[in-house]
């Protein structure tokens, strides 16, 4: 039974997860936009197969891409997907009965379940992982940064739903470092404002806090060996950030 929602979906490459989203988003929205980076692979021509709306852009940046397809979307409300996600039955029959009448808030924050080389991530800074993804289109943008980019809740009203979003985040290690080193790359441009001269604290202390943080104070030592991976990638992307703003710095001053 198709409700008024519209979904909106960003992609570059992202072949390997369409079969999943087709089956998991069938009969449920007449308005599903894929919104694609110029995909080198066959997500295009998938997309088209599977009868939703297709606009392919030049990536700037997720916020930039989301803020550019909300106002297209059809329906007033609007489910927000990257293509790793999954909606479970479950949340699919609360979304629905929301949807059924007049929600009460402008936006809804989803909890979200991380899976990392084939296992549940239940610690690591992972845990109690939430995204605002379920948006009114007329009252709710995201904000201008390039990592981790949020809607902006100033005079909204968000409320939460209860059933996760499932996240399939990395298909192994080199995707995961593949994605940290564009996220420092990122990540330089919304620091580099805020950050003074580079010195061996950027380099050497906030990579080695950053370790500290995930492994044992958000207790990725839970999480066994797959916890102590991403705690080292995660101070590995700090280290990165910094280093490429360094670099940057160097190229402007000419060496």
């Amino acid at each position: 039974m198709s409700h008024p929602l519209s979904i909106l979906i960003t992609t570059y490459n992202e072949s390997m997860h369409l079969a999943d989203l087709r089956a998991m988003l069938a009969d449920w929205s007449d308005d599903v936009l894929v919104v694609d980076s110029f995909s080198t692979d066959d997500t295009p021509e998938q997309v088209r197969e599977a009868g939703w709306r297709l606009e392919q852009r030049a990536y700037q940046g997720p916020a930039d891409q989301k803020n550019w397809a909300i106002p297209r979307m059809k329906h007033a409300w609007v489910l927000i997907l990257d293509a790793d996600e999954r909606v479970s039955p479950a949340l699919r029959q609360e979304i629905d009965r929301l949807l059924a009448q007049p929600p009460a808030y402008d936006g809804y924050w989803l909890p979200r379940r991380n899976f990392f080389l084939g296992r549940e991530v239940r610690y690591s800074g992972w845990q109690g992982d939430a995204v605002l993804r379920l948006i009114q289109r007329d009252r709710c943008r995201y904000n201008d940064k390039q990592v981790h980019e949020e809607i902006q809740t100033e005079g909204l009203r968000i409320g939460r739903l209860q059933t996760p979003l499932e996240h399939l985040t990395f298909r192994d290690s080199a995707h995961f470092l593949a994605k940290m080193e564009r996220y420092a790359a990122w990540s330089a441009q919304d620091h580099a404002a805020r950050t003074g001269p580079i010195s061996l604290f950027h380099l050497a202390a906030k990579p080695a806090f950053r370790f500290f943080k995930h492994y044992i104070l958000q207790q990725g030592f839970r999480d066994g060996r797959v916890g102590f991976v991403i705690s080292y990638i995660m101070a590995w992307g700090v280290f990165l950030r910094y280093l490429k703003l360094w670099e940057q710095r160097r190229a402007q001053k000419g060496g």
